[in-house]
């Protein structure tokens, strides 16, 4: 392939709508949760991603996966942990079985900060997608991530 294949200028151009869009529905929802909450859309992603854990095997997350589920690295998801935890928002606490390790738990604060800020996330995440299917570069892409999520291999 050259720098000017047919194909590889397609492939660079969806990547750009994918990275455009992405960067417009972050920043939409990042100024209504930051406006309504004083959370970034990061703090949520790491509260709501934290709330969905529970007791027994395979409940409670490590840090890599939250790392991995709120796309930071290791050593950023934990000062974002520490900065919640701080505002009272989550609690560390030792393992039962395993003294070791270390669990992170959304506390009372952060569940009530979490279920009031869900509605504006959605309804941000709504309004953005609707203002980038008007556009003709984008609509392909909002029908995709209106579909939800594709089976990996599918």
């Amino acid at each position: 392939m050259t720098a000017t294949d047919p194909a590889l200028t397609a492939l660079a151009q969806g990547w750009c709508a994918l990275s455009l869009l992405h960067g417009r529905i972050e920043t939409h929802i990042e100024r209504a949760l930051q406006a309504g909450h004083g959370l970034s859309v990061r703090e949520y992603s790491l509260l709501d991603v934290l709330s969905r854990q529970h007791d027994g095997d395979g409940g409670h997350l490590q840090m890599k996966q939250v790392a991995d589920a709120v796309v930071l690295s290791q050593s950023a998801t934990t000062r974002l942990v520490t900065r919640l935890e701080d505002r009272g928002l989550l609690q560390r606490y030792l393992c039962p079985t395993d003294r070791r390790g270390i669990y992170t738990d959304v506390s009372e604060d952060g569940l009530r900060l979490l279920a009031a800020a869900r509605p504006t996330n959605d309804r941000a995440l709504r309004e953005a997608l609707d203002a980038a299917a008007a556009e003709p570069d984008l609509a392909p892409l909002v029908r995709v991530v209106r579909q939800g999520p594709v089976p990996v291999g599918g």
